[in-house]
């Protein structure tokens, strides 16, 4: 009978490992099917916007709110829904955040006014505020082993690099096809299957504001820091408003000056609350990691520079190529082909041999080659000879996100992964939105003093563009130069 037992125990546990394993992979594809639909729905809509336009009427200065209402929502509550997934739960919290998004996809593909379209894109942005705040915690808890977490972080991260480029070819091809209300509905079957695929897969986990058994959990209002909570919250949400208006209002208005100097009291307010706060939101001790400060800048930097590559590059194709959406969307594709080979066959294996480190600044030295290129790029450039080849180039990113990515993650403790999730995503919405609001202005500045020259229209936004690729370039050099200083080798 012992025999038997022994036997019978030794079974169960192997058929437990090999449950867990499927589990975690298949928890995996639930993270990654829900962070490739909120890429996707950031990229998406931009290829759409003139048939939302010419449906719905929006005002010239009124479409931008499409694309700002989403962003405004989604930078600005990160920081509070990764928080709050250490406090309650980050598969609960997932679960809600994933819902949220999915009924807000609904709303927006039936929209018929402006008003309740851009109320839907806020919503999205909540709800994905929601999941991708803690879809990194959720991750770094699941995968443990170093190699293995390596791989499970490529796998993620191919789908926030690759998916703004499928998002544009899957926009441009739904609403040539369809219309543009489906560039929404798109989002629902996607969202029902990771719903009920992570109700069964995703790790539960009670959260450290819950309590116990043995010690009632105290209120929420005191575990989750209300008034952190508003403060940040209030100061990113002010800040992102004003960087993305910049271009309408420039640069030294009042409008920017006053709204920038109130978020930044706002911001230091915050923290200082954290710093006396008996259960801060944000607790400050997570900026005594290298590994996690520097991650975080050399991020913001590097998302800043690429808007240039992913979004002005795209322009080009369009305005001065006279490219359709679909062609861009078919013409930008390469780019994703290789972010995903790279991400998904290579960075794992290069950064368990030299490091997260190595392999990010060879990642940075790819990316910086390919914005100094592209400030060559002819008004003429023929696609097969000026445009592909570059594409190559963007392996860079498939190399340096994965190495960010665990940088970023793996000195948080557990107790702050949702934390630390958070802030991460947070600064890549602030660099996208600082990448936006600074090169697009200095392009479209450049573009008119070229026009007052007496170039021509496809001249003067190739000279813009240039000066944004230009700029990208100088971003990622000093991203290089920090991660090189302040980021450790680590020993394999």
């Amino acid at each position: 009978m012992s025999t038997s037992a022994t036997d019978t125990g030794t079974d169960t546990d192997s058929g437990t490992v090999r449950n867990t394993a499927v589990n975690r992979a298949l928890a995996l594809g639930v993270l990654a099917s829900g962070m490739l639909m909120i890429v996707l729905d950031g990229s998406i809509v931009t290829v759409a916007m003139p048939a939302i336009q010419d449906d719905l009427g929006f005002s010239p200065a009124g479409l931008s709110w499409v694309v700002n209402a989403y962003l405004i929502a989604f930078g600005s509550l990160l920081l509070l829904a990764g928080r709050l997934g250490d406090l309650l739960g980050r598969r609960r919290v997932f679960l809600a955040g994933t819902g949220v998004f999915t009924a807000a996809s609904l709303l927006a593909g039936a929209a018929t006014s402006p008003a309740v379209l851009i109320a839907a894109r806020f919503l999205q942005g909540v709800g994905s505020a929601m999941a991708a705040a803690v879809s990194l915690g959720i991750l770094v808890t699941l995968f443990t082993e170093p190699g293995e977490r390596a791989r499970a972080i490529a796998v993620f991260s191919f789908t926030g690099a690759a998916g703004a480029s499928i998002g544009q070819v899957v926009g441009g091809l739904l609403t040539d096809a369809l219309s543009w209300h489906w560039i929404f509905f798109i989002n629902l079957p996607i969202g029902l299957a990771a719903l009920a695929l992570a109700v069964r897969v995703l790790p539960g986990d009670r959260g450290t504001g819950t309590g116990t058994d043995a010690a009632p959990a105290r209120g929420l209002a005191a575990r989750a820091d209300v008034v952190g909570a508003l403060l940040v919250t209030a100061g990113l949400m002010l800040g992102i408003y004003t960087v993305v208006k910049v271009e309408q209002y420039g640069w030294v208005s009042a409008h920017t000056l006053g709204l920038g100097a109130l978020a930044a009291a706002l911001t230091g307010a915050f923290i200082a609350r954290q710093a006396t706060a008996p259960t801060p939101l944000m607790p400050l001790r997570i900026f005594r990691s290298r590994g996690v400060v520097g991650a975080n800048v050399v991020q913001m930097l590097m998302v800043a520079a690429l808007f240039s590559f992913q979004i002005v590059l795209a322009l080009h194709l369009q305005r001065v190529l006279g490219y359709s959406a679909a062609e861009t969307g078919l013409a930008m594709l390469p780019a994703a082909l290789v972010i995903g080979a790279v991400s998904l066959g290579v960075s794992a294996r290069l950064i368990g041999r030299f490091g997260e480190r190595n392999v990010l600044l060879t990642g940075l030295l790819l990316l910086v080659t390919l914005l100094v290129l592209l400030t060559r790029i002819p008004v003429d450039a023929h696609y097969a000879t000026d445009v592909l080849p570059l594409m190559f180039l963007s392996a860079g990113f498939g190399l340096a996100l994965p190495a960010l990515t665990s940088l970023g993650m793996s000195d948080a403790g557990e107790e702050d992964a949702g934390l630390a999730s958070g802030l991460f995503n947070t600064t890549q919405q602030i660099g996208m939105a600082v990448g936006v609001a600074v090169l697009s202005t200095l392009a479209a500045s450049r573009s008119e003093r070229l026009l007052a020259g007496g170039a021509g229209r496809a001249e003067a936004l190739t000279g813009g563009y240039h000066l944004a690729f230009g700029v990208g370039a100088g971003l990622l050099v000093t991203a290089f130069v920090v991660a090189y200083a302040v980021l450790r080798r680590r020993t394999r």
